[in-house]
């Protein structure tokens, strides 16, 4: 191995990273205008729910990476993250939509979803598992719901709503006033 080689590996992925995010971008802007392909939208798992988030909606979809503890807020809160450069606030999903699960560490395939930058919030999911694109288009509807031809139940998922609730944007621990 050459001095030379952990370089052109890493520009190499570097290239390709740059590609993947390209052809994302064009499909965004498909969706979004509405030409081009149906629109499509981010397939992943937070325990047990399989969630549906809009592309324009959703960021970049990275491995966890160390978080720094925050003292005294929420339980689904679990800390801050560097992503890139980027300091954001990491949410455990499960725990924030009232599952009393205690926070393990993550699954293997576990990845965090950072929100778009359009949204203004630093803040990322950690999925479970992330399934790449779903045609929510071709799926039956099912009260709030949605199944796929394989019958499996998706739920949609509004990251834009999530930033908007009162609850979501208090980290910080209520102290119990008696």
């Amino acid at each position: 191995m050459t001095a030379g080689e952990p370089r052109q590996d890493a520009d190499a992925r570097s290239t390709r990273l740059r590609e993947y995010q390209e052809q994302l971008l064009e499909r965004m802007q498909a969706a979004k205008s509405g030409s081009g392909a149906p629109i499509r939208q981010l397939g992943m798992q937070v325990g047990a729910t399989r969630y549906l988030l809009d592309l324009l909606e959703a960021g970049e979809i990275v491995a966890p990476v160390p978080l720094a503890r925050v003292p005294l807020a929420q339980p689904w809160y679990l800390g801050l993250a560097n992503v890139r450069g980027t300091l954001v606030g990491v949410i455990d999903l499960a725990r924030y939509l009232g599952a009393d699960a205690q926070p393990s560490a993550p699954a293997p395939g576990a990845r965090l979803v950072t929100f778009a930058p359009s949204l203004g919030f630093n803040c990322a999911l950690l999925a479970d598992r992330v399934y790449g694109l779903r045609q929510a288009s071709s799926m039956q509807r099912e009260g709030d719901a949605l199944r796929d031809a394989d019958n499996i139940l998706w739920t949609p998922l509004s990251l834009a709503a999530l930033v908007r609730e009162a609850r979501f944007l208090l980290i910080a621990q209520q102290p119990d006033i008696q």
